[in-house]
């Protein structure tokens, strides 16, 4: 394990309450599903892009909603949100998460009958006329969590996307994609490899391909270091194309980092110029291309590679049309940098976490 995968829960704040899980979860949920349509709809990516970074996002809130069934209830365990530049659920989180599913066989035959359970219910509420208690709920969320959650959609570290043909007009013949969640930074990355082949067939080394993706391109690195060494490691594979999207921070109420656009909106929510659910999502978009190739390596070990261009790096910052004015007006030299104006999404209608 590299330096790269240590994680600490002090690099985490805890949601403490039923409404904060209900809150954060929907302040995803809904930045999420707006980051879908808006790349769609901006050409931030192409359609085939973006039905593989659908697919992605749907994992990550499958992920984050069990979180939020596990923890709801329960007294003892709270579910951490990073505080890295991140605001997404630590990593530690998937982490245990995807372990704890592992065993879900030794837990759901602990659990209380459902039949039983609802009777207790019926009892509190019907007969007593009183709330049901805490412990019965996380009982019952207990149920619900170890009998519908499935592991294989957790949000794992790596997830590997399948290779399929690259639309026409690509710079490969072939294509794949693949997320990873990077410790260090503690976001999801979603990345894209158009490549060509030289082998008999794309079946015989795609094992193989998933391998060296896994191994090499798991984690934040510069995009030319991850194209050479993905490209060094397959002599039949020859990438053209790559390009990395990087999701977050997602700058909300729960976040604490560093982050400018972070703080500027959390000084403004406790000022109450805006209310508690603004939000904003940063993203960046890395892209290199083959400029040409060249050989590497001895006599007996000489191997063509891409010769890479020069990385192109987009920034782009996404938000509600309230605190697009706000970082205007507080924060003009990091709007002034993006890759295009800020793009305006919805503003997210909040009954759960309004102010007391």
């Amino acid at each position: 394990m590299s330096i790269n995968h240590i994680v600490t829960p002090l690099d985490s704040a805890y949601l403490d309450s039923k409404s904060q899980y209900v809150f954060y979860h929907k302040m995803v949920d809904f930045a999420l599903k707006e980051l879908i349509v808006t790349a769609q709809h901006n050409q931030l990516c192409t359609t085939q892009e973006i039905i593989f970074f659908k697919q992605y996002a749907d994992l990550l809130l499958y992920s984050i909603e069990a979180m939020r069934v596990k923890y709801m209830y329960d007294e003892e365990e709270n579910m951490k949100v990073d505080l890295t530049e991140s605001g997404f659920p630590n990593y530690l989180e998937f982490r245990y998460l995807f372990n704890d599913l592992s065993l879900k066989e030794n837990y759901v035959n602990k659990l209380k009958d459902v039949s039983e359970l609802q009777e207790e219910f019926l009892d509190s509420l019907l007969r007593k006329k009183e709330p049901v208690s805490r412990t019965k709920l996380f009982q019952a969320a207990s149920i619900m969590y170890y009998t519908s959650v499935e592991q294989k959609f957790i949000f794992n570290r790596f997830v590997q996307g399948k290779i399929i043909k690259a639309p026409e007009g690509s710079e490969g013949a072939f294509m794949t994609s693949w997320s990873f969640f990077d410790v260090g930074c503690n976001r999801p990355f979603v990345c894209y490899m158009y490549f060509d082949f030289e082998g008999s067939t794309i079946d015989a080394v795609k094992e193989l391909v998933y391998e060296v993706l896994k191994t090499t391109a798991d984690r934040e690195m510069n995009l030319d270091v991850m194209a050479y060494g993905i490209d060094r490691k397959l002599k039949d594979i020859k990438p053209k194309h790559i390009k990395r999207i990087d999701l977050g921070p997602f700058h909300n109420v729960f976040a604490k980092d560093e982050n400018l656009i972070t703080h500027t909106i959390l000084e403004s929510i406790a000022a109450k110029d805006v209310p508690l659910e603004s939000y904003a999502l940063s993203l960046k978009i890395d892209e290199v291309t083959s400029g040409g190739e060249f050989t590497e390596g001895g006599y007996f070990s000489k191997q063509t590679l891409q010769r890479w261009n020069q990385p192109v790096n987009k920034s782009y910052v996404l938000a509600p049309h309230r605190i697009i004015q706000l970082l205007y007006s507080k924060r003009p030299e990091i709007m002034n940098g993006l890759e295009k104006p800020p793009i305006q999404i919805a503003d997210l209608q909040n009954s759960v976490g309004s102010r007391q």
